[in-house]
């Protein structure tokens, strides 16, 4: 009698495998959701909103944002995760004109979301497309 393997025998097929950006741009988000809450509660703390806003208003754009960050990770191989990972950085960036200080969490996920998108792509782009079967070795 042979033995089915679990995807074979529910039927489904196995999972694609995931590209280097598809790897690397859910951590960066992840590890951001939570700093990015932070950073809400921070402008909330040091009441940093302008006049006639409520000051809570800094941790529920925090949360939302926050929210973002995971929903994007968790459906990184949709063809707008990407981008949406972008605008999501874009809005991180614009907390900045309410902490200053908030730019250098800009500058390091920025960064590092840049280079989980755009060198992650570089280095798909020179993987091959076929994984290889045989391995050589110096002796051969």
């Amino acid at each position: 009698m042979a033995r089915m393997t679990a995807p074979a025998a529910s039927g489904r097929r196995p999972r694609p495998p995931r590209t280097l950006v598809q790897k690397l741009a859910p951590v960066v988000l992840g590890f951001e959701a939570i700093v990015v809450f932070l950073v809400g509660l921070t402008i909330f703390g040091l009441r940093q909103l302008p006049a006639g806003i409520e000051q809570w208003w800094a941790i529920v754009g925090g949360a939302v944002l926050a929210l973002a960050c995971i929903a994007i990770a968790g459906m990184i191989t949709k063809p707008w995760a990407i981008t949406a990972g972008w605008v999501v950085q874009a809005a991180v960036a614009l907390s900045a004109f309410f902490v200053p200080a908030i730019l250098l969490v800009v500058l390091i996920f920025g960064g590092m979301w840049a280079y989980a998108t755009i060198g992650g792509a570089r280095l798909d782009a020179r993987r091959p497309v076929e994984p290889t079967t045989t391995t050589q070795t110096e002796s051969e």
